[in-house]
């Protein structure tokens, strides 16, 4: 019997993606709040410093995730060869697992964002 039903490994990755599309709606309700506090004068309000603090904590995390993702490739090298399968360095699976490991953080925090900002208005 073929299996018809996606992977998990797409679902999530398809998770990733439809979270991700929400970025420039992000972007487009924190605009009005960065004029408002450049008009004022002010030039850190504390939704401006926190949208700077969870961009920069999602990118050290990803870059984290993505190197570790990297590194248990690595490390599952020989047992592949040894096992006669082609080395996940090889195929583009290890690429993979560190993309989207790497994207993950970014995207579970334009969907926390999303659900913030749009309770706000």
């Amino acid at each position: 019997m073929k299996n018809t039903g996606k992977s998990r490994r797409a679902l999530e990755v398809a998770a990733i993606g439809q979270d991700l599309m929400l970025a420039p709606l992000v972007a487009m309700m924190r605009l009005p709040l960065m004029a408002a506090d450049a008009q004022n004068g002010r030039a850190w309000s504390p939704e401006t410093a926190r949208a700077m603090h969870e961009k920069t904590a999602a990118m050290a995390e990803g870059a984290f995730a993505a190197q570790m993702a990297l590194l248990q490739s690595a490390s599952r090298f020989w047992p592949e060869v040894f096992s006669g399968s082609m080395p996940s360095l090889f195929n583009g699976i290890a690429a993979e697992r560190s993309i989207s490991a790497a994207l993950k953080p970014a995207s579970r925090a334009v969907k926390a964002n999303f659900r913030r900002l749009s309770t706000r208005s």
